[in-house]
């Protein structure tokens, strides 16, 4: 998170309402002994164990997981989860079902349900932890357009048995990834919006997406944060403070400009400064 939004841990968890999609609400307990009794959520749920293990129970099903094991609950789901011994560690994330819906409607191209249900409500897969590592990073972050893109992204991985992704979705559309691309070096201080890309273009958000990676390698968020941090290495090496820096590229503050830069480089932005002034 952002020094502005840096977690509030009490009693070894926190809750926090997402800054960027504040239909998602995020929980986080770090080795917490807490144990909870069948219950459900309004919302559309799931989580990961980041520590220890613990029995799950859902739709009358006993399940004993372990670290990075995916957990997924449909709205109403009755369930628990808890530990088998002592302490845990574990996060989740409480998605409005309605968002849900509206974004499967758009990433499958089917329409006529308010949202399709899990498939089922374990995953053990290694990519699903992995995904759900940086969509919870993202919805930490103020940046909207990364977080609905890794949003989609891991909806499409765990929806994908269920509702397969429409042809059409596939196809690569060269030309409206050239006109992203533009519009990102031509507005690159701008926070621009997945609904202005797809107005562009004439595409859906997330067949955008998809077409972009495929060029790219990355999400236009994901790839304007880059260009980014390659901008700001010039403004650095001339002279520029860090302050200005992340004000001239449209970092949310400075926080926001040094933790990308870090991430990328693996080293602070004041430091790598250092080298050059």
């Amino acid at each position: 998170m952002t020094a502005s939004h840096a977690p509030d841990i009490r009693n070894n968890c926190f809750f926090a309402r997402s800054p960027s999609l504040p239909q998602a609400e995020l929980r986080l307990a770090d080795h917490s002994s807490a144990c909870y009794g069948v219950h459900s959520h309004d919302e559309v749920s799931f989580g990961v164990i980041d520590a220890g293990s613990a029995r799950y129970q859902n739709r009358q099903r006993s399940h004993r997981i372990g670290t990075t094991a995916t957990v997924m609950m449909n709205p109403g789901d009755a369930h628990s989860c808890n530990p088998d011994n002592g302490e845990w560690s574990y996060r989740m994330l409480f998605i409005d079902s309605q968002l849900i819906g509206e974004l499967q409607a758009e990433i499958f191209q089917c329409q006529g349900q308010d949202y399709l249900s899990f498939p089922g409500p374990l995953d053990t897969d290694q990519q699903s932890y992995q995904a759900f590592n940086a969509l919870f990073s993202a919805l930490q972050q103020p940046d909207t357009g990364m977080a609905e893109s890794l949003l989609m992204d891991y909806l499409a991985l765990r929806y994908a048995t269920v509702a397969p992704l429409n042809k059409e979705v596939m196809k690569t559309d060269t030309a409206g990834v050239r006109q992203v691309r533009e519009m990102i070096l031509d507005q690159l201080d701008s926070n621009l919006s997945l609904d202005s890309f797809a107005s562009e273009t004439g595409l859906s958000r997330y067949h955008l997406i998809r077409s972009f990676k495929k060029v790219y390698g990355q999400s236009p968020h994901a790839w304007q944060l880059d260009q980014r941090i390659k901008t700001a290495k010039r403004l650095l090496r001339e002279g520029e403070s860090l302050s200005d820096t992340a004000s001239q590229l449209g970092f949310a503050d400075q926080a926001h400009f040094q933790r990308n830069f870090k991430k990328r480089l693996a080293i602070t932005p004041r430091l790598y400064q250092s080298f050059f002034i």
